[in-house]
Formats: C-alpha cells, structure tokens, sequence
C-alpha cells in the first residue's frame, strides 16, 4: 500500500528518487503511464499484470471498446526500473503530460503511485479536499443499502 505526499526536485537527466519506504516494493521496476488527471500513474509490475490480466477477463465490454482500452493504457506505458540510487528516469512524454518540470510531488493512493507538477497537486489537493467528505458518505450510503 502507497500512502503520503513526497516532494522531490527532478535533476537534468529526468531523474527523481522515489520514497525510500516504496523502494522494496519498486525492485522489479514500475509502469508508468499518463494519469488520468493531468498527472503520471506509477504501478508495479505485480498491479500492472493484475491489471492486465483483469483487461483480459472482461465480459460485457465489446471487443472493439477492450482493443480501444488495451491500445490508449498499453501504447503510453513505460516500463522503467529504479537504479541504485532509487531513482527513476521520466520519459519526456509523460513529463510533458504531467506539466513536470523541476519540482515533483510523489503521491500514494492506496495501490500506485501519482507523480505530479507542484502547483497541478496543490490545486488537485485542495479540490479533493472540498469534496472527500462528501464521497465518504455516498460511499456509507451506498454499503448500508
């Protein structure tokens, strides 16, 4: 499980060190892709597969809608290891798409990782402050029926 906020600056080779605590959990590498939101989403290889194997499993997705999804999350992944120093390398594409620069923010939520542009998750943050409560409850509704 990946939790906390992590701040990092990303050095002239677009490299930054991943939380010390996630190393272990990184040895055989991650995936990243460009996140949903204007972020990058980094899995392991073990949820990465997970992923994959459920993509395979799906009934009630058509054929050409799961040949969509497959071609949009498996054409934009990267598969990067973490070198000796726990660092990773960010391809340009997904900088580019996350709007990363210098300053990182290495985020966990709960079974990945999201890397964002400091001023993107600032605001980010504080959007999914004003509405967590909100959704807790919706989510309490929902089980007590």
């Amino acid at each position: 499980m990946f939790f906390g906020e992590f701040g990092y600056r990303m050095d002239e080779k677009g490299r930054i060190p991943l939380p010390p605590r996630f190393r272990a959990q990184l040895k055989d590498g991650l995936v990243l892709i460009p996140g949903v939101e204007n972020c990058i989403t980094a899995y392991t290889m073990a949820e990465w597969s997970r992923i994959a194997a459920s993509l395979n499993s799906k009934s009630g997705v058509t054929r050409s809608k799961l040949r969509k999804l497959n071609r949009a999350l498996f054409s934009t992944a990267f598969h990067i290891n973490v070198d000796g120093q726990g660092r990773v390398s960010l391809p340009v594409q997904l900088r580019e798409h996350a709007g990363i620069d210098e300053e990182v923010i290495v985020v966990g939520a709960n079974n990945y990782l999201e890397l964002w542009n400091k001023v993107a998750w600032e605001d980010e943050k504080a959007s999914s402050r004003d509405k967590v409560w909100d959704i807790i409850e919706n989510l309490e509704e929902n089980e007590e029926a």
